[in-house]
């Protein structure tokens, strides 16, 4: 039959993709004017701010009543389009860059973000990887470009993989590394963080980024007759190459990068295909002397990078500032 036929498979496959690249491309149409639409409003609002206070607030009133039933023209929101054109005032960057992403994305970078690096790193980091609105607000907040962009990270990449697969390591990792989702306990060793981290493993691959699946925790290697059992074993689709992560709780050691350098053996002798890129390693420790760290992967024939990672054991700025302080309770306790 016509149904099972491969050729007609693959015609049809061919043409899924077609339509859903039309689509893609009309999406990104529809943005892009809306997009610069704003942005032309936002120049011509910034151009009769002389006009008084009441200026943007008539305006709102005005375009209501010549289109009821149209949306986002309200003050608020008119206002952002007076800032965003004031932020950009390269009208190029704003067709190429900016209007890759939505409105509200746009807004969340205008709101949250003040330098001009940071802000065309967040807008083509979301436009690279999909974001929605509430991730990208949470990488925002959890300093994702510090972390990333411009951390002093340590690692024998750049020695030990060849290009482009180093440079796409190096901007793979972060230091440190923010597992906010894990509920903190002081005693808490390796073995309590890597089931706090597969628990919720969806949030640890928001974390660990882009193209990261997640094969097992504890994942275990027979070798020489010896069993060894691996934290957190992942593919990177990105990288094309898997990546082993080995947790510690407490300060960098030279002998964690032995032990890792092993496990990468095991996993290029065992588990890589002819098509994989060499494994990378990834040590998650507390904390790290950075130059103890250098020195000791500076001989390891295996790719490895040494991060730092936090386990949040403090309450957001602004939820401690509405609770009241030990010093307060124990106050009014002796009142009492």
């Amino acid at each position: 039959m016509l149904m099972n036929n491969n050729e007609y498979l693959d015609l049809v496959q061919t043409i899924k993709q077609e339509i859903q690249q039309a689509q893609y491309k009309a999406t990104l149409s529809v943005n892009k004017e809306l997009i610069m639409l704003y942005y032309n409003i936002g120049k011509i609002i910034n151009e009769h701010k002389s006009w008084g206070n009441k200026f943007i607030e008539n305006l709102a009133a005005d375009i209501k009543l010549l289109f009821p039933n149209a949306k986002g023209y309200s003050v608020r929101n008119l206002k952002y389009m007076s800032k965003f054109a004031s932020t950009y005032p390269d009208e190029q960057f704003v067709q190429t860059v900016s209007a890759q992403i939505p409105w509200s994305h746009n807004v969340a970078i205008l709101d949250k973000v003040k330098g001009e690096k940071q802000r065309e790193w967040y807008i083509r980091k979301t436009a690279e990887n999909g974001w929605s609105h509430n991730v990208l607000i949470h990488q925002i907040e959890s300093g994702l470009y510090e972390r990333q962009a411009i951390a002093d990270k340590i690692s024998n990449f750049e020695s030990r993989l060849a290009s482009p697969q180093s440079e796409l390591a190096v901007q793979t990792m972060k230091d440190p590394y923010i597992f906010d989702f894990i509920p903190f306990k002081e005693d808490m060793v390796e073995r309590d963080i890597e089931q706090a981290l597969v628990q919720d493993v969806t949030k640890l691959l928001l974390e660990l980024g882009t193209g990261f699946a997640f094969l097992g925790n504890q994942y275990h290697l027979n070798v020489g007759g010896d069993d060894f059992y691996i934290d957190l074993l992942f593919y990177n689709l990105n990288l094309r190459c898997y990546v082993v992560i080995e947790l510690k709780t407490g300060e960098f050691k030279p002998e964690y990068a032995g032990q890792l350098n092993f496990y990468l053996s095991a996993v290029d002798g065992i588990l890589k295909k002819d098509n994989d890129n060499p494994s990378i390693g990834l040590l998650l420790c507390k904390s790290k002397n950075a130059l103890v760290a250098e020195y000791a992967l500076k001989d390891m024939s295996k790719p490895i990078g040494v991060s730092e990672y936090k386990v949040t054991s403090e309450l957001p700025e602004a939820l401690s500032k509405q609770l009241p302080s030990v010093e307060d309770i124990q106050k009014h306790i002796k009142r009492d």
